[in-house]
């Protein structure tokens, strides 16, 4: 198949130019070439961010980078993206026009927005990917979201405009039903982890003879890192490693790095907390092996590929019931889940879960299975792919009205946001 994704602020380029390692540019890398390996043929269609940088740019054997133009061929944030996107879906409809694809797979909700338009001027079925759910988000950070206005009204046109919504979580179907998107438009597929990087076997980080926490993600306030920071006052002993956030140089003015250590010397523990900023994601794995718990309990979470990581590398998880974790953490089976912002019961799990070697290296064996059964890109690629076939008519809905109205937007009032 002829497979075009759209991905218009997470490039898979940033990933070898360092510039951006968030999970969108992972997840459009990784299944663009897991998509490739199965001989199809891909391109990813993004905005240009560099004046000099190639039309098109071989990423890896079958798949292509194509820059287009949308705005300034600068690094913009994607909150400011939005009066942008006309001209993108008119680049992007005459790129699909030129190298006609088979299926369009749209990635975040702005990428949508242009991918629906083209699709149904050239009759082409679109897929659609949001990774985060507006709605979710508000209801979660309220006026901390900074999203662009607009995008209330635009992420559902988009579901509904799409042939099939690709949700990367049972709960994320269940908020699409809400918006009035068809279950039979709906296919659940999940976020994919590189299984060859995150095992068991391999090197891990010095241990120092204390039992070792894990907190791995990027460091915002709903990562609910700070509920970790609290449960390990009531666990004696354990030590607290803080993988992600800031670059190292920049953690001294970071104001949640700030914040959490603040919690810290408060509840007497800063000496037990140890923040490691950004980290190169090949040194990942080995910090990863060298914890006995991976502890990731955020307040929502679209997915939480963070936890299925650490589930490669056979670490036992705890992490909140929320998100993607009610699909990947089987509770009493493959690790533990607590609800969200609830400290005390946390270190209670915690306390549980050292004491017990055994239950521990049965979690482990049984994560490490569930993963490579279920989310190596190499799965999730063939189950992406049986979507892309389950087309069989290739009919492209109407265009919402909404879609419509907001495509052609020329003004957002908003600074950069905070999703990967």
């Amino acid at each position: 198949m002829r497979i075009a994704m759209v991905s218009e602020h997470a490039s898979p380029l940033a990933l070898i130019t360092g510039e951006d390692a968030g999970g969108q540019n992972v997840h459009v890398a990784e299944l663009a070439t897991a998509l490739a390996r199965r001989g199809h043929d891909v391109v990813v269609h993004t905005r240009r961010t560099d004046p000099t940088a190639p039309d098109t740019v071989l990423f890896r054997d079958g798949v292509r980078v194509r820059h287009l133009r949308a705005g300034p061929a600068a690094p913009l944030a994607k909150d400011l993206l939005l009066p942008h996107m006309g001209e993108f879906e008119r680049e992007l409809t005459e790129a699909l026009a030129h190298e006609r694809p088979d299926v369009v797979h749209a990635h975040f909700w702005m990428s949508g927005m242009a991918a629906t338009g083209a699709g149904s001027a050239l009759g082409i079925p679109v897929f659609q990917t949001f990774h985060a759910l507006g709605a979710v988000k508000q209801r979660f950070q309220g006026i901390a979201d900074t999203s662009p206005p607009g995008r209330d009204r635009i992420e559902p046109a988009v579901a509904r405009a799409c042939d099939t919504v690709v949700a990367t979580s049972e709960e994320e179907r269940n908020e699409l039903l809400t918006w009035g998107v068809e279950p039979e438009r709906i296919a659940v597929v999940p976020c994919g982890v590189d299984t060859e990087r995150f095992t068991r076997s391999g090197p891990g980080a010095r241990r120092n003879g204390r039992p070792r926490l894990l907190s791995l993600g990027r460091l915002v306030p709903r990562k609910g890192v700070d509920t970790v920071i609290r449960a390990l006052a009531a666990v004696p002993d354990a030590e607290l490693f803080v993988v992600g956030g800031p670059c190292p140089d920049e953690m001294t003015d970071d104001p949640e790095v700030l914040r959490l250590r603040t919690i810290a010397r408060h509840l007497g523990v800063a000496d037990r907390v140890r923040f490691f900023g950004c980290v190169d994601r090949e040194e990942v794995p080995a910090l990863v092996r060298s914890a006995d718990l991976s502890v990731n309990v955020p307040w929502y979470e679209p997915f939480g590929i963070s936890t299925v990581e650490s589930m490669a590398c056979g670490v036992p998880v705890i992490a909140s019931r929320v998100g993607g974790h009610r699909d990947t953490v089987v509770h009493g089976e493959t690790g533990l889940l607590v609800p969200a912002r609830s400290p005390g019961r946390l270190a209670e799990k915690i306390r549980r879960l050292l004491a017990e070697p055994d239950t521990r290296r049965f979690y482990s064996e049984a994560s490490e299975r569930r993963v490579r059964g279920r989310y190596s890109w190499s799965e999730v690629a063939r189950a992406t792919e049986q979507c892309y076939r389950s087309q069989a008519r290739w009919a492209v809905l109407p265009r919402d009205p909404e879609h419509e109205r907001f495509t052609e937007q020329t003004a957002a009032t908003t600074v950069g946001g905070e999703e990967s």
